[in-house]
């Protein structure tokens, strides 16, 4: 009996430990309350399954999950910018102070490709000179001749997801009007964006009239780098991360305005590489979901499952690797290079 004892306490410090070592390794979720206020018990209506056990709520969603500061965590350090690339910092696009872009180019740029990349971080943070959404990016791409531009946006409580989408199409028709003279081509643009910024892509690229409304030209490609936000509908109405209500609140028609996957009406006009973590559960079934629309209407997209975390698949976009390759594959199937 004593030695059951002495097994049964050894196993509790156990469990202690790996529970302490779990908290310490969910950052920012780990914190932020699941949010049961907006699901009902049983409800089919619009997800088509029951909800969650309330006891036991299983958080949808994830554009801002437990492992990411790739959006928000230290800039970009000066040295990582290769000697033959030149930096122009806070170029505005508008007349808000957060309307503001950095643009990588090298030296030698003629007429070339230009990525424009933005930020996540909940729609409510995140900067576009954080190294995890600029240094393998710019180094590698500007490296193959792109310039790479990443952008800021207003963010929450200041704009709304919709309002932030404006702003990137906005963003995107200031760099295309402007390229020329950095050497870059207004015809061979690609539209990229990681976590909530990846929503707003996928956004612009769903509902045509929020780019139309700004003056941009046509793109080459959309790249969504892990959203798990395509419909935000079916986030608000299951159980769900906190972080989603101040962004949400109860107004239904904005978590319609905000799903890329409720605004497709027809097929986008450029093609879209859908890029998800299957190391999340809810990131791949609604990459798929927006891609099987958007087939309805004749589109090709593709849905590229990588095992990476939600902020490698953010930081580590650059890196030698079957992920970098295949993005580079998307990218020659636009005709760049």
């Amino acid at each position: 009996m004593n030695r059951l004892h002495g097994l049964m306490a050894v196993g509790a410090v156990i469990v202690a430990a790996a529970a302490v070592t779990l908290l310490n390794a969910c950052g920012d979720s780990a914190h932020a309350p699941v949010s049961t206020a907006s699901a009902r018990s049983g409800d089919t209506a619009a997800t088509g399954t029951p909800a969650a056990d309330s006891k036991t709520p299983q958080p949808t969603g994830g554009a801002e999950p437990d492992d990411d500061n790739s959006d928000t965590g230290p800039t970009i350090a000066p040295r990582a910018v290769p000697a033959d690339v030149s930096v122009e910092k806070n170029v505005a696009y508008g007349s808000d102070p957060a309307q503001v872009m950095d643009i990588y180019r090298p030296k030698d740029a003629n007429g070339a490709p230009v990525i424009l990349m933005v930020h996540g971080g909940s729609w409510r943070r995140g900067d576009k000179a954080a190294a995890g959404v600029v240094t393998n990016k710019m180094k590698y791409y500007t490296g193959k001749g792109y310039i790479f531009i990443s952008t800021n946006y207003r963010l929450a409580p200041n704009a709304t997801p919709p309002e932030q989408a404006g702003d990137v199409a906005h963003a995107l028709a200031f760099a295309q009007q402007h390229a020329a003279s950095w050497g870059g081509d207004a015809s061979k643009f690609v539209l990229m964006g990681h976590s909530a910024g990846a929503n707003l892509v996928a956004l612009v690229a769903a509902e045509p009239s929020i780019a139309a409304s700004k003056g941009t030209l046509p793109w080459r490609g959309t790249i969504v780098l892990d959203s798990a936000a395509y419909n935000v509908v079916t986030i608000m109405q299951s159980p769900h991360l906190g972080l989603y209500d101040p962004i949400f609140g109860t107004d239904q028609s904005l978590w319609e305005a905000s799903s890329p996957t409720l605004q497709l009406k027809a097929a986008p006009s450029a093609p879209m590489l859908l890029v998800c973590s299957s190391n999340r559960a809810n990131s791949c079934p609604q990459a798929n979901a927006f891609a099987t629309k958007a087939k309805s209407f004749g589109a090709t997209p593709t849905v590229l499952p990588e095992p990476l975390r939600h902020g490698d698949i953010n930081a580590k976009l650059g890196l030698p690797g079957d992920y970098t390759t295949s993005v580079d594959d998307f990218l020659h199937s636009v005709g760049l290079p």
